[in-house]
C-alpha cells in the first residue's frame, strides 16, 4: 500500500530573517522534523525564499520583474544548497523541482510530473518545489507558492497540506488562534488579514482561499506558525495552528485536476436557473449565461460565477466566448458538458 502524501509549504517570511537572509535555525528545524516523518509519508516541500536569498547580489535592487527573475536564478541554488546541507545528516537527498503553470494545465505534462516525483520517492528523495521564476510568463505565473502547493496537493491526492506562516495560525478579531474551521466560507475568509508580509507575495487571504479549494477536494489543511517549537510535528497531530477540516469528495482524479490544475482563461456569469442546474449535475447551456466577463476559446477552461461573482464551477468550453456572444446564447447550445464541469 502506497504511503500517504504530505505537502508542506514554507513562505518567504517563514524561512528568512528580518535582515533578509535565510534563517538557518528554521531550516535546520525543518530538516529535523521532516526527517522524523520521512519514512511514513511521500513528502513534497514547496519553498519560497529564492528571490530573498539572491537579491543581495543584484546591484541597486529595486524589485522590478527582471530583477526578481535574476534574483531567483541566483537564489534557487543557494536555497537548495542550504536545504541539502541540513538534510544530509539524516541521509535524505533532496531534488529541485522548478514548476511552471503549464505543467499543471497540460494534462500530459502533469502526469509526467507525477511519474518523476514517484521515481524520486521510490529512491527516498524529497522534491523541493518552487516556481520557475526565470522563464515564467508574467500573465501565466502562479499567484504565489500557496497556489503551487495546493495544485500539487490536489493533483497528487495528498492527505495533508501544511501552510507554515510567520504567525501561529488564523487569528480571530481578538488576536487569538482559531483552532478549527469546519468549512471555509465567507465567515472564515473574513478572519483573514488582507495585508501581505513585507517579503512574500501571499498572506492569510491567499492561504485560506487555497485551503478552501484543498479541503473541498478532501484534503486536511493546517495553517501553523513555523517558529512554534516542533511546529510541523504538532501541526500534523492537530496540536497547533488552525486545522481546516476536509470535506467529503468522491471526485475522480481527472476532475480534481480540472478543478485545480487547469489554466483558467475565461469567466462567465450564470443566472440562478443555470447555477441550480449545475448543482444538479447538468451541463451548462448558452441560454443560462447572463454575460461573458472574460473571453475564452473552444477547449479552454473557464470559471462560472453567480450574480454575486462567487465561483460556482469550472468547465472546459465546447464553444468560444465569441460564438456565445454572437447570438447563440438564446439557443439550446451546450457551452460545457456535465462531464467537463467541476463544482466548487
Amino acid at each position: 500500500m502506497a504511503l500517504p502524501i504530505l505537502v508542506i509549504k514554507f513562505g518567504t517570511a517563514s524561512i528568512t530573517t528580518r535582515q533578509g537572509g535565510l534563517d538557518e535555525t528554521v531550516m535546520a528545524e525543518i530538516a529535523r522534523q521532516v526527517a522524523d516523518v520521512h519514512k511514513a509519508y511521500r513528502i513534497v516541500l514547496v519553498s519560497s525564499g529564492a528571490v530573498t536569498a539572491g537579491k543581495k547580489h543584484i546591484r541597486n535592487y529595486s524589485g522590478s520583474i527582471s530583477e526578481r527573475k535574476a534574483a531567483a536564478s541566483i537564489g534557487n541554488p543557494l536555497l537548495l544548497n542550504r536545504y541539502s546541507h541540513y538534510f544530509e545528516p539524516y541521509g535524505i537527498p533532496i531534488a529541485q523541482s522548478l514548476c511552471e503553470r503549464g505543467h499543471f494545465s497540460n494534462r500530459s505534462q502533469f502526469l509526467q510530473l507525477q511519474r518523476t516525483y514517484g521515481e524520486l520517492w521510490k529512491n527516498g528523495v524529497i522534491p523541493i518545489a518552487n516556481e520557475n521564476d526565470v522563464v515564467s510568463d508574467v500573465e501565466l505565473k502562479f499567484s504565489d507558492n500557496d497556489e503551487l502547493a495546493t495544485l500539487i496537493a490536489v493533483g497528487f491526492g495528498a492527505s495533508l497540506l501544511l501552510f507554515s506562516t510567520s504567525v501561529p495560525g488564523v487569528l480571530d478579531k481578538n488576536g487569538q488562534v482559531v483552532p478549527r474551521i469546519e468549512e471555509i466560507g465567507k465567515q472564515a475568509l473574513a478572519l483573514a488579514d488582507t495585508s501581505k508580509s513585507a517579503v512574500g507575495l501571499g498572506g492569510m487571504v491567499s492561504k485560506l482561499t487555497f485551503a478552501r479549494l484543498a479541503t473541498r477536494m478532501g484534503i486536511k489543511v493546517v495553517i501553523f506558525g513555523i517558529r512554534t517549537a516542533d511546529g510541523i510535528l504538532k501541526a500534523m497531530n492537530e496540536e497547533t495552528g488552525t486545522v481546516c477540516l476536509p470535506q467529503e469528495c468522491a471526485m475522480p482524479a481527472r476532475k480534481k485536476w480540472l478543478a485545480s490544475g487547469s489554466l483558467v482563461t475565461g469567466r462567465v456569469e450564470a443566472d440562478a436557473g443555470a447555477c441550480k442546474a449545475l448543482r444538479n449535475r447538468h451541463s451548462l447551456l448558452a441560454v443560462g449565461i447572463s454575460r461573458v466577463i472574460e473571453k475564452f476559446e473552444c477547449g479552454e477552461v473557464f470559471e462560472i460565477v453567480d450574480d454575486q461573482e462567487v465561483v460556482v464551477a469550472v468547465g472546459r468550453a465546447k464553444i468560444s466566448s465569441e460564438t456565445l456572444v454572437s447570438g447563440s446564447r438564446l439557443q439550446n447550445i451546450e457551452v460545457a458538458h456535465a462531464d467537463d464541469l467541476v463544482l466548487l
